[in-house]
């Protein structure tokens, strides 16, 4: 059992100095790279653990939220960004990067303190480096993870469950797929 616990850790340094690695050198670089890198590495722990579905689903709904946030809060104070320009609040990048974290934390790295932080200060890169070249302020930053990190552990059984139905009943046909959609959203409302 701690040769498998090293060998996640191992294997999340690996990531992240890899995509560090690969990367534009630059802080916005960086965080750029790690912000596709970690959610696609969430996924393929969720695959792995046969939760791929309701990591996609959760997935699709966080973002429908994140941007229907920096769209909806318009031309306010709390959606400007540092550098100029509005739809910033939440931080999109720290919203991708904490959700992929907490992806790999819940399903390859369970038991796995160490690799579980180093998971998350990646994560944590990707927000500082949205701060550092000024297209975040930290209360945005700070929501993109909140968000990010709920969207992904938070229990939301009906949202997933009906999710499952959606997904399946479109593989079987577009007009059962659809019905599927319809009872989904009428149970939920």
């Amino acid at each position: 059992m701690a040769g498998l616990k090293n060998r996640a850790l191992v294997w999340v340094l690996v990531l992240i100095v890899g995509s560090i690695a690969i990367s534009d050198k630059s802080v916005s670089g960086v965080g750029d790279t790690l912000q596709v890198t970690l959610p696609l590495t969430g996924l393929t722990c969720a695959i792995a653990t046969g939760q791929g579905v309701r990591y996609t689903g959760r997935y699709i709904a966080v973002t429908v939220m994140m941007q229907s946030s920096k769209h909806g809060l318009g031309e306010t104070e709390i959606n400007a960004r540092p550098n100029g320009g509005y739809h910033g609040m939440p931080s999109g990048h720290t919203t991708a990067a904490a959700f992929g974290a907490a992806g790999m934390a819940q399903h390859c790295l369970a038991g796995n303190p160490p690799a579980q932080v180093m998971a998350g200060m990646a994560a944590g890169l990707v927000g500082g480096s949205r701060i550092e070249v000024g297209a975040h302020d930290v209360w945005q930053v700070m929501a993109g993870a909140i968000l990010g990190w709920v969207g992904q552990v938070a229990a939301f059984v009906a949202f997933d469950a009906w999710f499952r139905r959606v997904w399946f009943g479109a593989g079987r046909g577009l007009a059962r797929g659809f019905r599927a959609l319809r009872n989904g959203l009428s149970r939920l409302g």
